[in-house]
Parts: C-alpha cells; sequence; structure tokens
C-alpha cells in the first residue's frame, strides 16, 4: 500500500518559512540539502512521519505564481478555537473560525492561514473524518 510521505512547495525565502511553519505547526528542519541552484528543506512535525519539503531556487527574485490549481494543505489540531487564538498572538494573520453542517451534524470546524509565499493552510478540528 502506498503511503504519502511529503509534499512540496516553493518558497522565496527560506528562513522566513522555516520561521512560519515553526510557530505556526511545531515543524522543525528534519533534513537540508544544498545543491547548486536550489536547496531542499524537509519539515516534519515531531507527531509525524509526513514532511513538507521547501524548495529554495537560489537567486529567485520574483514571487511564485501559485495560479488556480493549488487549494491547500491541511493539518488537524485537537482544539481549533484554541489554536486560531495561539495564531493571532503569534502575529500569524489568521481568518475567523468557521463550521461545516451537513444533514443537521457537524462536519467541520476550521480556520485558514496564508504562509509567507501565499500558500493557503486549512487548520481543522480533530473531528470525524477529520483526525
Amino acid at each position: 500500500m502506498a503511503k504519502p510521505i511529503h509534499s512540496m512547495i516553493r518558497v522565496m525565502e527560506e528562513a522566513r518559512s522555516v520561521d512560519f511553519y515553526r510557530r505556526a505547526f511545531g515543524m522543525t528542519i528534519a533534513d537540508r540539502y544544498p545543491f547548486d541552484g536550489f536547496t531542499l528543506v524537509y519539515l516534519r512535525s515531531p507527531e509525524d512521519d509526513f514532511e513538507l519539503e521547501l524548495t529554495v531556487n537560489h537567486g529567485r527574485t520574483e514571487p511564485y505564481t501559485i495560479g488556480n490549481g493549488y487549494g491547500h494543505i491541511a493539518f488537524v489540531v485537537a482544539d481549533v478555537t484554541a489554536e486560531q487564538a495561539r495564531f493571532a498572538a503569534e502575529g500569524l494573520n489568521p481568518e475567523p473560525v468557521k463550521e461545516f453542517h451537513r444533514d443537521g451534524a457537524l462536519m467541520a470546524r476550521f480556520f485558514f492561514v496564508t504562509d509567507p509565499d501565499g500558500y493557503r493552510i486549512e487548520v481543522l478540528e480533530r473531528h470525524g473524518r477529520y483526525r
């Protein structure tokens, strides 16, 4: 059976992105590989093996165009209200908490935050299918 191991995004400034993902999600550098022309930085949460790969292309001066194909990456937390307040205290500018209901029952509680390169991230409360 296949197992997802990482997702990759291109970022402009390594330090800025590493700081954001550390403060927002507690992710730290698992590995860092500099190459001629680019650097790969793998971030991991202490609770999981799934990694976020940051690709930093050396010398890039223009921000990346995210386009209309990218949706978001999602993280799950125990208490979305507390996390949204923590993000706000960290100055990470989270959007308000929202709820989705389906067939009269709560389906999801969540908020979105945008990283320094414009990637949207969904933060969901652990509930139902989101575990």
